[in-house]
């Protein structure tokens, strides 16, 4: 009788300036396709900000608002970045060139496995490039970080499946 063993359990973590717009989007668009693969039990997901302008927080309104038009629920609190996350995902996922140089910074002379990577470098629409901040904008913002967004998870788990 041959006994397999468990899969180990994948974690990824989104993280954005104030972890209030794409981080918990990300989060929440991830966490539907992980769901919707049934797969809840192979994956930690969770976001978090370079910055702590928002701890405590929830999402953003608009946020909620254009995840709710997809069916997904933001319940993400805002937190910020901790040094044990770097040790805790084996995938910080940073929105942006300049969160990604804050999360290098934070990670300097720590001996840590998690990988660093661009959202963007998962866009089959396009690789490389920023997510662009809503935050400032309008509803059509949201609605386009959102539809980048999903195309981007799509491709990130498509690729920690390879």
């Amino acid at each position: 009788m041959t006994t397999e063993a468990p899969n180990p359990r994948r974690s990824v973590l989104f993280v954005c300036l104030g972890n209030i717009c794409r981080s918990p989007l990300a989060e929440g668009i991830f966490q539907a396709l992980v769901d919707a693969e049934g797969r809840q039990d192979e994956f930690t997901i969770d976001s978090a900000g370079t910055g702590a302008y928002h701890a405590g927080e929830g999402a953003d309104p608009r946020s909620i608002t254009v995840a709710a038009e997809h069916g997904i629920h933001l319940a993400s609190v805002a937190r910020q970045v901790t040094p044990e996350d770097f040790d805790n995902f084996e995938v910080i996922v940073a929105m942006d060139r300049s969160n990604l140089r804050s999360l290098e910074h934070m990670r300097t002379g720590r001996l840590v496995s998690s990988r660093l990577v661009m959202m963007r470098d998962f866009d089959p629409a396009g690789p490389g490039g920023d997510v662009p901040d809503p935050y400032y904008g309008g509803a059509d913002g949201f609605n386009e970080v959102f539809t980048m967004l999903d195309r981007c998870c799509r491709s990130l788990l498509e690729n920690l499946d390879s």
